[in-house]
């Protein structure tokens, strides 16, 4: 067995630990016992020399330490400062630590509290404007976050590190520019190529256009949203680890088809991808999604793709060390992880399958990788959201391979609307043309009826069922695949 397949082991126990420990409390004589038989068993090849057992202590020592690392997360939030001041009146001084979320009547500010390194979420009126950076003092009353039917919003704040949050208090700006230079920089160049956009197109249009690019869906009507959701596209106007995973392959095969050399279409994929993640803010689940999309990419670059899901299990190992509560309350890190399996496993596949089709701008390519992505994570987001958007697959086929296209065209034109607003108005018009077709696909297909299925209380059995379903498939493909080179 090879060193690298042995720590695979290990990083998968760890994994499995956290798994355990964010589902099922583990009683502490239990977790002594798996501790005492992994420390057993690793002295065992002292004596009777079967490596096997020293290999599977280990795993049970790292998957002790997955149940331990989440306890520790765990044992810091309900022993937070901040949670010691909830119900009560009180004053803070922090600094807005991301872009402010502004919507149709209110502002959400993330500001960290000074002294803390803790993060409350505030609610605010849209006026006045606060910025990323500004130095605030804060007077309200301190809450926890809600927990809602289906969906644990205090957990999903826990994993950005936000522990309590305040409604409508009263703010003072104490001093501005206090947060990091270069994204600054960033988010005013990103406000700059919102107002271009706005300026240059219809709104219904750089409304989508502006989730598209920059995960702001602020300006999309409740209307259009619900359109979005009947069709199974609403994840093209959310920066999601799905959708920042499939916008980084669609990225290099749009570029392979414009004629670059592999090599300088790797390169120059993971320096748009790297760019585009800051500007938006480097939101977390952008980030790790970056991380697992670019050791695919290097995987494949190097042609070692049957390297690429030890490597992206090692990332996943590294970012629930750092955040072990992301396994169970962050739909992001479940999405880009999940969707990255489905390239790997069926992206082949499907190529195979569709081979039918041209592969003209690299059609084929882009149309098995997003059907595989979204076969990993369908069942994810029916169990999260009990929503089985049957017009889906037809709808994604037809806007998809378009999206890596419309991307860096909304760049270029809303770019340089800025300096020029007649080029950008010029440069605009195809941009125009393919928003015009996204939009009549989505109007068009939410107007069928019976393609959306929706079920509540879906159990997470359903979870289970569907992924041994898929892992059996991958198993099966697999042996055939053996079987064919054995023919061959």
């Amino acid at each position: 067995m090879t060193p690298s397949k042995i720590f695979l082991y290990f990083c998968l126990f760890f994994i499995f630990g956290i798994f355990l420990n964010s589902f099922l409390k583990i009683p502490q004589p239990l977790l002594l016992a798996i501790l005492f038989l992994g420390v057993l068993l690793i002295f065992i090849p002292l004596f009777f020399k079967r490596v096997a057992f020293l290999i599977f202590g280990f795993c049970l020592i790292f998957l002790f330490l997955g149940i331990l690392r989440h306890r520790q997360a765990e044992f810091k939030i309900l022993n937070s400062e901040l949670k010691k001041y909830v119900g009560e009146e009180i004053s803070l001084i922090g600094i807005v630590k991301a872009e402010p979320d502004q919507r149709e009547k209110i502002t959400k500010l993330i500001v960290e509290v000074k002294g803390l390194k803790e993060k409350i979420l505030i609610t605010a009126g849209k006026y006045p404007q606060y910025y990323y950076g500004d130095k605030l003092k804060i007077t309200g009353k301190l809450k926890n976050p809600e927990v809602f039917e289906g969906f644990n919003y205090r957990d999903y704040l826990a994993t950005k590190g936000i522990l309590a949050e305040m409604s409508f208090p009263e703010i003072e700006l104490l001093a501005k520019n206090q947060g990091n230079f270069l994204f600054k920089i960033l988010f005013s160049f990103k406000n700059k190529l919102k107002e271009s956009l706005n300026r240059l197109i219809s709104p219904t249009q750089s409304a989508i256009l502006e989730a598209l690019l920059f995960g702001e869906e602020g300006n999309i009507s409740r209307e259009w949203k619900e359109k979005l959701n009947l069709t199974g596209t609403r994840h093209i106007t959310a920066v999601s680890g799905m959708n920042i995973t499939i916008l980084t392959f669609l990225i290099l095969n749009f570029l392979l088809a414009l004629g670059f050399w592999r090599q300088q279409a790797f390169y120059f994929s993971i320096i748009l991808i790297a760019f585009y993640i800051l500007m938006i803010g480097a939101p977390s689940s952008a980030i790790r999604a970056g991380i697992m999309a670019f050791l695919f990419l290097t995987a494949q670059h190097f042609g070692r793709v049957s390297a690429a899901p030890r490597a992206i299990s090692f990332a996943a190992t590294f970012m629930l060390l750092l955040n072990p509560l992301l396994f169970k309350s962050d739909i992001g890190f479940q999405l880009s992880f999940l969707a990255m399996m489905g390239l790997i496993y069926l992206q082949p596949f499907f190529k195979e399958k569709l081979k039918i089709l041209p592969n003209f701008l690299e059609m084929r390519t882009n149309l098995a990788a997003t059907i595989s992505a979204q076969i990993f994570t369908l069942p994810i987001l029916i169990y999260n959201f009990g929503n089985i958007p049957l017009i889906s697959p037809i709808s994604n086929i037809l806007i998809l391979p378009l999206l890596p296209l419309i991307t860096i065209l909304g760049f270029i034109f809303s770019f340089f609307g800025i300096f020029w607003f007649s080029l950008g108005q010029i440069l605009s018009f195809p941009g125009w043309l393919i928003l015009t077709y996204i939009i009549k696909i989505v109007d068009f297909s939410s107007k069928i009826p019976f393609a959306n299925l929706t079920f509540k209380n879906i159990h997470w059995l359903f979870l289970v069922i569907s992924y041994l379903i898929l892992a059996f498939l991958i198993w099966r493909l697999k042996e055939r695949e053996k079987l064919k080179f054995l023919q061959y």
